[in-house]
């Protein structure tokens, strides 16, 4: 049995035998006998060093037996092993070299929190959103064969990314080409497979022995003669499979099923990977593991310790005045506007793929049951899903991450936008979202959102710039999306009332007296504002990317001798786009300044800092809108009377 603690180790815990792998290599040296104690330091390891760095951490204390099997069965890197979305790859950057970095993990410079092909040779695919394992993994094995190279392919699948349809469209076509192909569905919420009892368990190990691989593959070349008898032996197999095993889904569609067996079993699940290491064909190995496994709290509340914040030794218990109330995360301004429209209207419908932590949607869940809809992993669907929801009357939102609304985006503009549907989009994370890094980073919706005929699309500055916009939204017929980031706001006072906020039009901070006038958009308004104090400048809220407010930007090129817009996006195809077209339709005389992010991914770290590195904070506002002064004064600037 796995060794459980019940406290998260402030110092480094002793770790005799994994102080001696620095890579897999090393780790195939050991006799089997020994990968127990291997795994209880490997998971003491884990829970300090997340615990000095924070991040992912139940995932990855689940896996620990099934990580270190992997290694030691299969010649990675030479063997591929995908992982999906990525949560759980934390024991696997331990064993893979990156020991002692894991103590920068989701820093800046430091590890990613997910695969990355540029960060070890051992991270055969980069991942972040879910579902991509077994496409990629199949992709591999299929370009093996193509080169005629000698090499096994392995996925690993949780079950929430098995419920979106990419995962099985990878499956029906690994089942056409019958590619050697081994997925791993790590089920650690028993969601797929409640039937987990002794006769299961006796057949599963049955199935995975040598012995009746044997004999099922001597049996299947001698009857292959006769059909009428392999047909009824096939027949008479998948019905004892069906008997014990929840799962004969996968055996139609053409994978081989095992399971499930004891993901934490560690003998068990070697003796079961040996055997179908080198099986032919399509096959599937279910296990089913505990989140958390090795450490009772996470173990209990899986889902609030499916990530932690680093924990910092406990100080000294001094006097200190009361601290003032944390800023409400936009997340929970938007559920609380959620079941505040909900309780005014009873066509408003929620609908999330997944996300209904991370969303704000446990109240509105609690409140509002049969008018909350949680599609799974499935961010097509519920576009559509809402299109069609639309289209009888009701007026549904839709609650998703920026970053996953770009794998719906075929049914944004098929099903929602070009029918003109009554569909609300509440963009939760859009910006730079910080620790999670490129793959998570909402800084291309503008771009592919703006360009949408019917499509409005608001970007609020504060909290209850936030409340009022989706109110906003939500009245309008038609499809409407506001953006907002990850994280709080600059504390604004939320008022109570929702009133509907003029589409299009633009409110103004400040009027400066100076050359200088601000285009700020959503959440970096409030570092304009402070930019704009500096320089004496007019700063607007625009608060709308699309319809942009015509007349604010005419009357402010009129007035000015640069317009300066500002965003958290990225420049190319984002809002500072947008005013650069208008610019030029209206034929306005004014040279213009775009702020925002530059033609890169941005990587892993503290938001706060990633945007000052890009010259997005105060600080960087006024020191490029300086330097573009100087530069207008050299002779480039207009006359203005």
């Amino acid at each position: 049995m796995p060794k459980t603690f019940t406290d998260i180790p402030l110092t480094r815990p002793a770790t005799p035998l994994l102080d001696t792998i620095s890579t897999p290599a090393d780790l195939r040296k050991l006799p089997q006998s020994r990968l127990d104690t291997l795994v209880d330091e490997l998971r003491a390891y884990l829970l300090y060093a997340v615990g000095r760095s924070g991040g992912h951490f139940g995932a990855g204390l689940g896996v620990v037996e099934l990580t270190v099997a992997l290694h030691y069965l299969f010649e990675t890197p030479h063997d591929r092993l995908v992982w999906d979305v990525g949560h759980q790859c934390y024991p696997h950057k331990i064993l893979t070299g990156r020991r002692e970095q894991l103590l920068s993990i989701r820093q800046r410079h430091g590890l990613s929190g997910f695969p990355n092909r540029a960060e070890s040779p051992y991270d055969t695919f980069g991942v972040g959103h879910s579902s991509t394992s077994i496409s990629a993994a199949l992709g591999m094995a299929l370009g093996a064969r193509q080169a005629e190279q000698k090499r096994r392919t392995v996925a690993v699948i949780g079950d929430g990314a098995m419920t979106a349809g990419q995962a099985f469209e990878a499956m029906s076509h690994a089942a056409h080409t019958r590619a050697n192909l081994l997925v791993i569905l790590n089920d650690n919420t028993m969601s797929i497979g409640q039937n987990v009892g002794g006769l299961a368990n006796y057949f599963a190990r049955i199935w995975a022995s040598k012995t009746y691989i044997a004999l099922r593959e001597g049996g299947k070349k001698v009857l292959s003669a006769m059909p009428a008898a392999w047909d009824f032996v096939r027949r008479t197999e998948e019905s004892m499979k069906n008997m014990v095993s929840p799962d004969m889904l996968f055996e139609a569609i053409g994978f081989n099923y095992i399971g499930p067996i004891d993901g934490h079993d560690l003998d068990e699940l070697m003796a079961t990977l040996d055997t179908m290491r080198d099986l032919e064909g399509p096959q599937l190995l279910h296990v089913y593991t505990t989140k958390g496994k090795g450490f009772g709290p996470a173990e209990a509340d899986p889902v609030g310790y499916h990530a932690i914040n680093k924990i910092e030794p406990k100080p000294k218990v001094e006097v200190a005045a009361p601290a003032k109330a944390p800023s409400p995360k936009y997340q929970s301004i938007f559920g609380q506007w959620l079941c505040d429209q909900a309780a005014l209207d009873h066509r408003l419908v929620g609908i999330t793929p997944a996300m209904c932590e991370g969303s704000g949607m446990v109240e509105f869940s609690r409140q509002f049951p049969d008018r909350f809809h949680d599609v799974a992993i499935c961010e097509q669907h519920a576009v559509t899903l809402a299109g069609g929801m639309a289209c009888e009357g009701q007026k549904p939102v839709v609650a998703i991450y920026s970053t996953f609304l770009q794998r719906g985006y075929d049914q944004l503009i098929h099903d929602v936008a070009l029918q003109n549907l009554d569909v609300t989009f509440g963009l939760d994370r859009a910006g730079v979202v910080g620790e999670d890094g490129a793959t998570h980073g909402g800084v291309f919706d503008l771009a592919y959102l703006r360009t949408l005929p019917n499509l409005i699309v608001a970007a609020p500055s504060d909290e209850n710039e936030c409340r009022q916009l989706l109110h906003t939204a939500w009245l309008h017929d038609g499809p409407a999306a506001v953006r907002y980031p990850r994280g709080t706001g600059p504390g604004a006072h939320i008022e109570e009332t929702m009133a509907p906020l003029p589409v299009g039009e633009s409110r103004t901070l400040r009027q400066g007296k100076g050359p200088v006038a601000l285009l700020a958009f959503g959440a970096l308004v409030p570092a304009a504002l402070q930019a704009g104090e500096k320089l004496d400048a007019t700063v607007i809220d625009m608060r709308w990317v699309k319809p942009l407010d015509r007349d604010a930007i005419v009357q402010a090129a009129g007035r000015h001798d640069l317009l300066v817009t500002v965003e958290d996006h990225q420049r190319m195809g984002g809002a500072g786009s947008a005013v650069n077209e208008l610019v030029m339709e209206e034929a306005l005389m004014v040279p213009v300044l775009n702020l925002g992010l530059p033609d890169e991914f941005i990587h892993h770290g503290k938001r706060d800092g990633l945007l000052a590195e890009q010259g997005l904070d105060a600080a960087g506002i006024e020191a490029s809108i300086r330097e573009r002064l100087q530069r207008l004064d050299g002779g480039a600037r207009p006359h203005r009377a």
